[in-house]
This record gives structure tokens, C-alpha cells and sequence, in this order.
């Protein structure tokens, strides 16, 4: 059985090849590690190996690792899962990305929750991008107005788009579907001057999602192993 160091090396391996063949600086995609369900043993594993981004789906748990994991102090916390109203609060204070804003109240109250010591909080848009009623996030119809809402919202800084692309699509829909993400992306890269991540890919398409132009892929079970089932 493979280590999760072991583990991580093939992901950066992986990552640097579709890089390559993508034609593309070798520094341009980031791994987020996604250690939702893991032990803290397992994101200790992890950081000793090197690894730095870390990410989370659910804000107790997450905030939890956070906290134990507090003299880490170079460890960046990603929240990339869903949040209720009442846990904007505890995210503010412990994360420092958002991935998952898809509502203006949440964008409104991470800002108005984030403590004045703090840096402001990096946040990602999260676009549904293939219009599944089972995902969170909001149509390209109203990305632009949330996009405009949090760049006037001084204590959260709009870094890009997180996405979850349909599940088994066909070749023609995966494509389909990550060319309109990037095409989102350069419009508003060019006109935002800190809107420089396109988070989208996870094992099975992460290949395709770097060629067309991810800037970070999420990656979870080919590095920490099958996931735990969990409701919290």
C-alpha cells in the first residue's frame, strides 16, 4: 500500500505532465488537498511530504483541523464546501479561502464577520456551471452581479471561479463544459486584478480540466484513500 507522501508525488507528477502537455509554465496549477473526513494524522502526513493547501467541506470539522493544527502556521485552509448562514461566523475566523460563495448573504456577512487582525478573506465564486438542480451554485446569469457585489466588499478579496463539473459527462460535454468555464475566466481575468484562480478538476478529469486552464485542482481520495462517510 502506497503512502500518502507516495500518493502526493504521483499527484505532482500527474499535475506536472498534463502541465506540460497543456504547454503551460510548470508553477501554473496549484493541489488542493482535500482531507475532508480525514484524520489530522493523515493532513500531518501530508504537510511533512511537502503539502501546503488543504481543504475542507464541512465548517465544524474543518475549523476543528484548524484549531489542532493552529502551530502549522503555514498550512492554507480552503472551505470549499456548501455553508449555512449560522457558520459564516466560525469560517471568517478560520479560513483563508472561500471557495463556495454562491449567495450575496453569505458573501455579505463572511465580510462583515471577518476579524480587522485578519487579511481580508480570498473567496471564489462557485458557478453551476452545467445547471444541475442536485449542485450548489449560481448560473452564469448571475455571476456578474456577485462577482461586482463582493469586489465592493472591502474585507474579501474575489481570487476566481470554483466549479463542479457534471459527473460521467460525455467527451462532447466535457469539453463543452470546461471551455465555457475558462471562457468565464479570461473575461473576467483581465478586467480583475486579483482574479487569477479557475478551480475546477478532481482525479478523474483533472487532465482535461488542466488543459483548459485550471489553475487548481481539488484532489482527495488518490491521496488520502477512500473517504469516511460523515454527516457533519
Amino acid at each position: 500500500m502506497q503512502t500518502i507522501a507516495e500518493r502526493l508525488e504521483t499527484a505532482h507528477a500527474e499535475i506536472a505532465s498534463a502541465t506540460a502537455k497543456s504547454h503551460r509554465p510548470s508553477n501554473s496549477v496549484k493541489l488542493l488537498a482535500v482531507s475532508k473526513t480525514k484524520p489530522v494524522s493523515d493532513i500531518i502526513a501530508a504537510y511533512e511530504a511537502g503539502q501546503r493547501l488543504f481543504g475542507e467541506n464541512y465548517v465544524q470539522e474543518g475549523v476543528d483541523k484548524v484549531q489542532e493544527l493552529s502551530h502549522l502556521s503555514d498550512i492554507e485552509w480552503h472551505m470549499i464546501g456548501p455553508i449555512q448562514s449560522n457558520k459564516t461566523k466560525i469560517v471568517a475566523e478560520h479560513f483563508h479561502w472561500v471557495q463556495s460563495v454562491s449567495r450575496e448573504k453569505i458573501a455579505r456577512r463572511l465580510n462583515d464577520q471577518r476579524p480587522a487582525h485578519l487579511p481580508p478573506l480570498n473567496v471564489c465564486i462557485q458557478l453551476n456551471i452545467d445547471d444541475e438542480q442536485s449542485k450548489s451554485g449560481i448560473n452564469k446569469e448571475e455571476f456578474g452581479y456577485l462577482a461586482q457585489l463582493i469586489e465592493g466588499l472591502p474585507r474579501l478579496v474575489l481570487r476566481g471561479i470554483m466549479a463542479i463539473p457534471k459527473a460521467n459527462p460525455s467527451t462532447q460535454e466535457q469539453q463543452a463544459t470546461l471551455s465555457a468555464l475558462k471562457e468565464i475566466f479570461d473575461q473576467y481575468h483581465t478586467s480583475l486584478s486579483n482574479f487569477d484562480t479557475l478551480s475546477v478538476g478532481m482525479s478523474n478529469d483533472m487532465q482535461e480540466a488542466i488543459y483548459h486552464g485550471s489553475t487548481m485542482v481539488r484532489i482527495g481520495t488518490a491521496i488520502f484513500g477512500q473517504r469516511n462517510d460523515t454527516t457533519s
